[in-house]
């Protein structure tokens, strides 16, 4: 199959180097070269996948489309833009941010852990799709002694004042003394704030949740709170190979 050719701006705008009108000012200040010469021409016409352009000294990151992992941290909503609070699109630099991600699902504004940031809507679709079922695992802390009944009624599907009970859903009890638990919570739905009400349907309150896994892929222990980086194609295909 040919590649489809692109416009010179139309490029820089795809890989988040500002508006079509910034990017022509960058070009026409020549700025931008391609495969090693300076190119003056907005209207340029490149193959995305084989030219070689450089913005100074930066050789430019193409890719069709964009994967990134963010260790979320608590204090930030999970939205593209908000005039009153700070959003994940905040902790992002503005190359970055500019390619047109969007976060796929949400996570409340005092969860941390795995978020993932896309343009490939397609994709993003695939995960959350109720007919997927894509698991979601939770890491949880919370008030109250965690019993082999709580596991069993979220097995059997928790009430949480809905038309219909939660789906079955898997708690782990990592451990349990008279006050406080330390459990992971499986679902496969995304109701708004759908662990914190299926514990609290069984008595307990949560106290500190983070999300550790969706599907196959883990969030990496070496990603620290508030960064992110692209995916990498292995775990591109963990997220992709049941979908």
């Amino acid at each position: 199959m040919i590649e489809k050719k692109m416009r010179l701006d139309k490029y820089l705008v795809h890989t988040g180097y500002g508006s079509r009108s910034e990017v022509q000012q960058l070009i026409k200040k020549k700025k931008v070269k391609v495969n090693g010469e300076v190119e003056k021409r907005p209207e340029c016409s490149i193959s995305p996948s084989e030219a070689v352009v450089t913005l100074g000294e930066e050789v430019v990151d193409y890719k069709p489309f964009y994967y990134y992992i963010l260790n979320k941290p608590a204090g930030y909503i999970t939205a593209t833009e908000d005039p009153r609070q700070e959003t994940v699109m905040d902790l992002l630099d503005p190359v970055t941010k500019g390619r047109s991600l969007a976060p796929v699902g949400r996570l409340d504004k005092d969860t941390e852990g795995l978020l993932l940031l896309t343009n490939d809507g397609k994709m993003a679709h695939s995960l959350l799709s109720p007919k997927k079922h894509v698991d979601k695992c939770y890491y949880a802390e919370v008030n109250g002694k965690v019993v082999e009944a709580d596991i069993e009624a979220f097995e059997s599907g928790v009430e949480i004042g809905e038309a219909k009970p939660c789906m079955p859903a898997g708690l782990e009890i990592i451990e349990a003394n008279e006050e406080t638990s330390k459990v992971y919570i499986t679902i496969r739905e995304g109701k708004f704030h759908q662990v914190k009400r299926m514990m609290k349907a069984v008595g307990k309150e949560v106290t500190y949740l983070k999300r550790v896994s969706m599907g196959d892929f883990k969030l990496p222990e070496a990603l620290a709170i508030g960064e992110y980086r692209q995916l990498t194609d292995e775990e591109l295909g963990q997220l992709t190979m049941n979908n």
